[in-house]
Formats: C-alpha cells, structure tokens, sequence
C-alpha cells in the first residue's frame, strides 16, 4: 500500500519567474526561489562531483530555499535543495562545493529516507513541505504549523531525514573521494565543517538546521583534517571560474534579498566590480530608482553584450515598469543565448502574451511547450501554457494544460474536470486525448488506493 501523507496547516508558494524574485519567508512558509543563473551555478559546481559518483547529472534538479539558515538536503531522486543561508554564509566556492560533494555522498550510498510516490510523483513545493517540515518537527518545533502523518511506514517521525553518525562518515568519506577525483581540495570542506561544530553548545532551536540533520562528530571534523594533511591536493587554489560565479551568485542573492540601502551600503559607487555594478542596478530597481537601474545595466551590456543574465535583469525591469514591448528583445536575446533554460522561455511568452498581438501567440506557445516539456513538474508553465492555448482557441489543449496543472497542485477534482473536458474536445486517439485519459486513469486509481 502506498505511503499516505498529510500536510496540514502548511502555507506554500514558489517564485516561478526569473531572474530570482525575493518574497520573504514567514514562520510557516516554504519560500522556493527560482533563478536560472544561480541553479546553472549550483549545476557547475555539481556536475563534476556527480560524475565522479557515477551518477547522471542530468537528472540534477536545483532548487533554492528562500532560508537564512544554513542548510542542504537531497529528496526524491536526484532533487538538491540549498538554503540561500548556505551560500550567502559560506565564505567561497570551495565550502558549497564542499556540500554538495557531501550530499552526493547521500545518494550514492543510499542514505535518503524515502517515502516513495510522495517525492517520485510531487512538485519541488511538496518535497520541500515533506522534508522541512519533518526538520522543523525533529527540531521540536510545533509552532511552524506543520504537521506530517507517515502512515504504512515503519519510519519515526524524529528519524526522518536524520543521518546515522555512520551514514555522515561513509557521505564524508565519498565527498573526499570525489573532490580528490575532481582535483579539488577538501579543505573547504573542513573549514565549513569546524565554523558548524561552533554552534554544538547552542540549544537546538538555535543551531543551523544542517547541523541539526546531519549530527557533526569530533571523529569526522579528525578523519577530514587527516584526509586534508595527506591530500596531493589540499592546497590546490580555488578554479577562478567558479570563484567567478560565486560573486555573482552572493551579490545578486544580497541584492534581492536583503534591503536595497543595506545592499547599496555593501556594494558602494566606489565598488566597480562586476558584481558591485550588478548589485546596484538591482537594488535600483528594488528602489523603483528605474532609469539609474537600466543605465546600470546598460553599463554592464557595454561590456558584456552577450551576457544572457544580464539581458534578462533588462527585460525584467523593462517588463515590470509596463514595457513589454521593449523587454522583448533583451528576452529574445537571452532565450537565443539559453535556450534550454525553461524560467526565460516562461518570462519570454509572458512578454510576448502581454502585447495582446495575436501574431506573436504562436511563439509564446512554443516558448511554453519547450519550458513544459523540460520541467513538467512546474504548475505555473503549465497556467502560462493554457492562458496561450486558450487565446489561440485550442480550448481542448488549454484545458488538458489546466488539468496538468491541477494535477501537480494535488487538486484531483479540478485535474478530472478538466481532463474531462479535454477528453471530449480533443480527437480520440490523439496524443492530447491519450494524455487526458492517462490523467483520469491516474486519479481514478489513485482514489482506489485510497480507499483500501
């Protein structure tokens, strides 16, 4: 019998839209941050050390959790969360790096507490409500109304997602093994790893959640330094590349995150780094200070004209002070740039929907089907997709889109109605009718389940 979960009085929402959209975590919300620069950052530094774990890093997905505190985990397959308190605290590429090689670790050897359709079959929201809210609960925190009910599993509550001292040693082990195989020093690693062993006498509702789920010996901070000590590359630098993106990474994590005047006090005028200039056009047009935030970032494109994130920050402050027409080239330019990232197809259609121009629907309907067939796990590529369809006047695609999206919020009625819908407008036999009939076979058997 599948795994029954329940997730009561938990308030979710994720930001869809690219580049990174700050809405700030309250106590009780799961904030999921979605930036294609920095999920392309994250998947640089990982794509190495999964390769070294013989894993696929194709099946690598980035998710980025709007929390100050200091955590990491893998859930559902190859899905790695990062807190934004992890990169915005660690002091260089090398302790993300560092993490990641770690958490790697987890899933080679197995370690990850699963709970089966839950994770295989959930959007990024739903993985995060389950895990988090197991952390919260493990940390002894009712107050953050969560709640979770783990039914047909012999799994308690407290153990879930709690590393064995011996699991931590066997993922610390492989992470060494993997920076070795990738000629990367491990000493990163170890410095993260003694600044957490700091907060071992707070109490627990005080200490960062990744040291809470991953329990931190003496023993394991002794078998890296000796590991370290004995390392052919132990003092091999940094690759400038990826201390690169790291900068860009914080300063554009600052920039929408933190207040605009503490953002412009961190990076001054007289900063005229690359990360310092892009930092300020942000907080510029956080500030609604719009035409200093595009001579910014008309600046930066004097000198990098072929940067596609900062062709799309343009289009995004040009779309968001109502000029879609003028955010469409720099949207174009950046999609042409990447395009296999799905968050600049999604904003490119919106652009291209928000001209009411009946000629550029097409377009906006093929940016929405690439964005969907890359992540089809994303409810709101699949809104944008209907809006189109349904302009279009494909009224049976846009409501099998509708039942897409219902199906992935968990809304099995709507899902039905829709499928329904879809099944009688769509030619039998096409492959829309067929998907709409795998959708009310899905719900169908779903309820049987359910009833047992």
């Amino acid at each position: 019998m599948l795994c029954r979960i329940s997730l009561l009085c938990l308030a979710l929402f994720a930001l869809i839209l690219a580049p990174l959209r700050p809405n700030y975590a309250s106590e009780g919300r799961i904030s999921l941050i979605r930036d294609t620069e920095i999920e392309s950052t994250i998947l640089a530094y990982a794509t190495p050390l999964f390769e070294a774990a013989k894993l696929d890093p194709r099946a690598i997905r980035i998710y980025l959790v709007n929390d100050r505190q200091i955590n990491a985990f893998v859930a559902g397959g190859q899905n790695l969360f990062l807190n934004t308190g992890l990169l915005l605290r660690s002091d260089d590429a090398g302790q993300v790096i560092g993490v990641i090689a770690h958490e790697a670790g987890h899933i080679e050897g197995g370690h990850l507490a699963r709970i089966h359709d839950a994770l295989k079959r959930g959007t990024a929201e739903t993985i995060a409500a389950i895990v988090l809210g197991a952390a919260a609960a493990v940390a002894g925190r009712p107050d953050l109304g969560t709640a979770i009910a783990l039914g047909g599993q012999d799994i308690a509550l407290r153990n879930f997602l709690q590393y064995t001292r011996t699991q931590e040693g066997a993922a610390d082990a492989a992470a060494m093994r993997y920076l070795d195989g990738t000629q990367q020093s491990a000493r990163p690693l170890l410095k993260f790893f003694e600044t957490l062993a700091g907060q071992e006498l707070l109490s627990p509702s005080r200490q960062d959640p990744y040291l809470r789920t991953h329990p931190l010996t003496r023993d394991r901070i002794i078998a890296i330094a000796e590991f370290v000590e004995h390392s052919r590359y132990a003092n091999t630098p940094l690759r400038p590349e990826y201390e690169r993106l790291f900068r860009r990474m914080k300063a554009k994590l600052h920039a929408f995150l933190d207040d605009p005047t503490l953002v412009l006090r961190r990076y001054p005028p007289t900063d005229e780094s690359l990360e310092g200039r892009y930092a300020r056009a942000i907080a510029f047009h956080r500030q609604h200070r719009f035409e200093e935030a595009l001579t910014g970032v008309d600046e930066l494109l004097s000198v990098y004209p072929d940067d596609p994130y900062f062709l799309e920050l343009k289009g995004q402050m040009l779309f968001e002070t109502g000029r879609p027409q003028q955010a469409l080239a720099p949207y174009r330019r950046a999609s042409a740039l990447l395009p296999d990232a799905p968050l600049i197809r999604i904003d490119l259609a919106r652009v291209l929907m928000a001209l009411n121009d009946p000629a550029v629907l097409p377009e906006a309907r093929e940016h929405l089907r690439v964005a969907v067939l890359r992540e089809p796990n994303r409810p709101f590529a699949w809104r944008q997709l209907a809006i189109a369809q349904g302009r279009s006047g494909e009224l049976g695609e846009s409501a099998l889109s509708l039942a897409e999206e219902a199906l992935l919020l968990g809304k099995k009625p709507e899902a039905r109605f829709q499928a329904g819908k879809a099944a009688a407008s769509l030619p039998e036999g096409s492959p829309g009718w067929l998907r709409a009939q795998d959708i009310l076979g899905a719900i169908e058997q779903d309820k049987e389940k359910d009833n047992d």
